[in-house]
C-alpha cells in the first residue's frame, strides 16, 4: 500500500507541477514602459491656460474618472497614475511636455492629448518612441493613417466628414446660398475647410463669397464678422475654438447680421460657448453632435446620462453639467477603460494599440443612441456619425438621422 500511496503521491505532485507551469504560461503577465504589477501611467496634455482653456475642464474629468476606477478596484487590479501636464495649446510647450512624459515620467501611454496644432507636433516623436498617442483631442482626418502613424489614433467623428455634412444640408436646403466661411489659421481649420469644400463639390467656388481667416493669438474677430456681413453672405459656416465661438455669436448679433449659422461640432458646449455668448443671440444655429447633450430634458430618465450624474455627484461635484466637454471626457475616459481592460495582463504598448484597433460595436452610456465605437486594423476613426442639431431655447434639438459621411477616409 505505501509504494501505491508513493507512486499516488508523486502523480498528484507532477499534475500539480503541471498545472501550475500551465497557468503560468496563460498568466503571464507582460509589461511595458509605464505598467507593473500594482500601476498603469498614462500620460496627458491639456491646454489648462491659453486660448484654448475652455477645453481644460477635460482633462480634470479625466481625471476625476481615472479616481472613481482607483476608488473602484482599479483595472484589472491595476491602479491608474495619471498624469497631465499644462500646454497652454502651445505647440513648443506640447513638445516639451510630451517628452517630459515619455523620458522623465515614463508613461505608458499618451491618452487623449488636444488639439490639432499640438499633436502635429508631437505625432512624429510619439510614433518614432512607438508610445501609444491614443484616441486624440481632436477630429483632423490625419488622425486615421495606420499606415504611416500605427501609434496615433483619434476619437471623435473627423472634421472632413462633419463639414461635409453641413455642406450637403446646404447644397438640399438652401441651394442659391452666400456663404462666408470663418476659420481658424492652422491645420484644423484648414481640415473642416477641406471637408466642406469637397461637401460642395463644384458648387464650392461659386457659393463661398468669402472665406476669412485668423490667428489663435488674436484677441478677438470681431473685424472678420464685420467685414464677412458686408460681403452679403447669408449662410455662416464658423470653425472657430470655443473663445473666438461666442465673440462670433455676439458680434453677429450686435451688428444684425442673421445668416443661417453653422457652428462647428467642436465649440458647441452650452457651458462654455453658448450660455456666455447669450441664448437669445445663438438661436437656430445648427451643429452637430454625437454624444447626449446633458442640458437635454430627453435624457432625464436615461440610464447612461444617471451613471454620468452619480459619478459627477461623487467624484466631481463642481463639474458645470452644462459643459458638454465633460460628457466628452467621461466617454473617451470609459473608452480607455475598455482598452485597458481588454490589455489583461498583456500590458505592451504594442498590445494596447492591438485592442484599441479591435473595438466592435461598443456602446458607451454618453454616446446618441445607435453611435457605436468600431476600429480595425485599417481604420483608426473610433466613431464616424454624428446628429444635427438646432439650438432652441437653453438646448439642443436634434433632428434628422444619424448621419455619416466618407469624406477624408
Amino acid at each position: 500500500m505505501s509504494v501505491i500511496n508513493l507512486r499516488l503521491g508523486a502523480f498528484a505532485a507532477a499534475l500539480a507541477l503541471l498545472a501550475a507551469t500551465s497557468s503560468g504560461a496563460f498568466a503571464q503577465k507582460k509589461y511595458d514602459t509605464g505598467a507593473s504589477d500594482t500601476e498603469i501611467k498614462i500620460g496627458n496634455i491639456m491646454p489648462y491656460s491659453g486660448p484654448a482653456s475652455a477645453y481644460g475642464v477635460i482633462g480634470k474629468t479625466a481625471e476625476a474618472y481615472f479616481r472613481k476606477v482607483n476608488a473602484e478596484g482599479g483595472i484589472n487590479g491595476r491602479k491608474i497614475n495619471f498624469i497631465s501636464y499644462d500646454d497652454a495649446y502651445s505647440p513648443p510647450k506640447t513638445v516639451e511636455q510630451a517628452r517630459k512624459l515619455v523620458e522623465s515620467d515614463e508613461v505608458l501611454l499618451v491618452f487623449n492629448p488636444l488639439g490639432t496644432p499640438p499633436n502635429t507636433a508631437i505625432q512624429k516623436y510619439l510614433n518614432t518612441k512607438k508610445v501609444p498617442q491614443l484616441f486624440v483631442a481632436t477630429g483632423a482626418t490625419k488622425w486615421n493613417d495606420p499606415k504611416d502613424f500605427p501609434w496615433t489614433m483619434g476619437w471623435q467623428p473627423n472634421y472632413q466628414s462633419e463639414s461635409a455634412i453641413y455642406a450637403k444640408y446646404i447644397l438640399k436646403n438652401k441651394p442659391d446660398a452666400k456663404i462666408a466661411v470663418l476659420y481658424q489659421n492652422d491645420d484644423y481649420g484648414k481640415d473642416y475647410l477641406k471637408g466642406f469644400k469637397d461637401g460642395l463639390g463644384d458648387k464650392a467656388a461659386s457659393m463661398i463669397v468669402i472665406e476669412e481667416s485668423y490667428e489663435v493669438s488674436q484677441p478677438t474677430i470681431d473685424s472678420h464678422i464685420v467685414k464677412m456681413k458686408s460681403s452679403g453672405a447669408d449662410v455662416f459656416f464658423n470653425i472657430t475654438t470655443p473663445k473666438f465661438a461666442a465673440q462670433a455669436i455676439k458680434k453677429n448679433q450686435e451688428i444684425g447680421w442673421k445668416p443661417l449659422h453653422f457652428l462647428n461640432g467642436v465649440s458647441s458646449s452650452i457651458g462654455s460657448v453658448i450660455k456666455p455668448a447669450g441664448f437669445e443671440n445663438s438661436q437656430g444655429i445648427i451643429s452637430s453632435n454625437y454624444l447626449k447633450d446633458p442640458t437635454d430634458a430627453e435624457w432625464k430618465n436615461d440610464a447612461g446620462m444617471k451613471a454620468w450624474t452619480e459619478f459627477l455627484d461623487k467624484y466631481y461635484p463642481e463639474a458645470n453639467r452644462s459643459d458638454i466637454f465633460v460628457m466628452y471626457a467621461y466617454t473617451v475616459a470609459q473608452g480607455l477603460e475598455h482598452v485597458l481592460k481588454a490589455s489583461g495582463n498583456n500590458l505592451t504598448r504594442e498590445n494596447v494599440m492591438k485592442q484599441a484597433a479591435s473595438i466592435k460595436n461598443l456602446e458607451l452610456g454618453g454616446l446618441l443612441p445607435g453611435i457605436k465605437v468600431n476600429t480595425s486594423a485599417t481604420d483608426f476613426a473610433p466613431i464616424s456619425q454624428v446628429q444635427l442639431m438646432r439650438l432652441k431655447g437653453e438646448t439642443w434639438e436634434r433632428f434628422g438621422e444619424i448621419l455619416s459621411d466618407d469624406a477624408g477616409g
